[in-house]
């Protein structure tokens, strides 16, 4: 204890600590307002001021993870109670959090990469700001204790998120690029059924202005940032209206198998079968969408490298919300499917065929997704509208891959996607429900 607050009253000792600890935290907070000048600032210096706003001291920082073409660091932080204990208190309890900072170069107009990055981070922090506390605690989600979202008149920002380490309770990394046991499929499953069913009816209080559009389109709208912008209108990164360069070079590429079938035009149509899926899934600002009824707040990146489970698999925590938008959350599975459940839950036959119906694995999968997102979500969404929303996903998602890059239980996707291309029933409903 201060030798001299010792004497006072104990009503004026609790005011003055009071004030003191006040002091702390805007004496903090000022020097955290000097970054807001165009240079990069020190991590443990965003932290501090972070970490000052929770009554908390910064107590040690390592950075554990680079972001995306350096634009800033993921850091896990200690820290203790701000204060001044008793000195017979004892050590304080140190709890752990990360720290993530992205302090970017400027915002290029015709850029898309960077841009969609740069978007991404703002999108990010708005979910954990302002969305993620809405959500009941069997979603689980990192909390977010404090942020910042600065931007200078240079084009330079710098974004910063204090979260909870999910680490502490889900200790178990989904690894990259890795599948999941079927324990953990399972767990993710109904997290993401939870996820989706939990936004379903409450997707449509967004307001379509306040929507992040595609990253070009954006900046060409509302300038280099979307301060004042919520969530993408369309969740995800891989949609073709953000994917035209790599739709363009597939669409030249004369060998590949998947050019002819995904970049031709449809016999008596004007574009070719991945433009009619994209523009089918792809969520609308405002009027008649054949979604609208069923889209939902979707992830956006499902991925096992984007979760954390419980020691025993059967919890699972996501995290990354860069690009959480709107969507169907079939767009999620699909991504999901093809890169972290084993090929042995989708199909019983490891020797896949050149065309691949639904086989009993994938289909007991979306059942399961299917109930616990009509129980969630409190409405009614028909099995068979259900499945060509999925057989939609695929192709969709199909395109990208086709475009960009194969990874996963690919010869599975190909397989599906040849079989629902031959489905004419499929094509035909598609084409009639799109206003092109």
């Amino acid at each position: 204890m201060i030798p001299h607050l010792q004497r006072l009253p104990k009503h004026l000792l609790i005011l003055s600590l009071a004030f003191l600890l006040l002091g702390v935290v805007y004496s903090r907070w000022q020097a955290f307002s000097k970054i807001s000048m165009p240079t990069r600032p020190l991590p443990n210096e965003v932290a501090s001021a972070l970490l000052a706003e929770r009554g908390l001291q910064l107590q040690s920082l390592k950075s554990i993870q680079s972001l995306w073409a350096g634009y800033g660091e993921i850091c896990r932080v200690i820290a203790t109670q701000d204060a001044f204990p008793d000195e017979n208190s004892g050590a304080q309890e140190s709890q752990s959090y990360i720290l993530k900072l992205v302090t970017p170069p400027p915002t290029k107009a015709d850029d898309e990469g960077h841009t969609r990055k740069i978007l991404s981070y703002q999108v990010e922090q708005y979910f954990y700001s302002n969305l993620a506390p809405q959500m009941p605690a069997s979603i689980p989600v990192a909390k977010c204790l404090a942020s910042v979202n600065a931007h200078h008149a240079d084009g330079t920002s710098i974004t910063a998120m204090m979260l909870s380490d999910l680490r502490q309770q889900y200790p178990v990394a989904g690894e990259k690029r890795n599948v999941l046991t079927p324990t953990q499929v399972f767990a993710a499953l109904d997290w993401l059924s939870g996820f989706h069913g939990f936004w379903w009816p409450r997707a449509k209080s967004l307001k379509g202005s306040s929507l992040v559009l595609p990253p070009l389109q954006e900046v060409q709208r509302d300038g280099q940032d979307a301060v004042n912008k919520t969530i993408w209108l369309n969740g995800g990164y891989t949609y073709l209206a953000t994917r035209r360069t790599e739709y363009n070079t597939l669409a030249k590429d004369y060998e590949a198998e998947w050019n002819e079938p995904l970049t031709d035009w449809v016999d008596g149509e004007d574009f070719s079968i991945s433009e009619i899926a994209a523009a089918f899934l792809a969520p609308k600002e405002s009027g008649w969408s054949p979604i609208k009824s069923y889209q939902t707040l979707i992830h956006g990146d499902v991925k096992s490298e984007n979760l954390f489970t419980s020691t025993s698999g059967e919890e699972v925590a996501f995290y990354d919300f860069q690009y959480v938008g709107l969507g169907l959350g079939v767009c999620d599975l699909a991504k999901f499917f093809t890169c972290s459940v084993p090929l042995s839950m989708l199909v019983s036959d490891k020797q896949i065929p050149r065309e691949l119906d639904m086989q009993e694995g994938e289909k007991q999968l979306l059942q399961r997704y299917w109930e616990r997102l009509r129980e969630v979500g409190t409405q009614e969404y028909k099995w068979g509208i259900f499945i060509r929303h999925w057989e939609t996903a695929l192709v969709d998602w199909l395109r990208f891959q086709a475009s960009w890059g194969f990874w996963g239980n690919t010869e599975w996707l190909e397989a599906r996607v040849r079989s629902i291309l031959k489905d004419q029933e499929w094509k035909d409903a598609l084409i009639s429900n799109v206003d092109k």
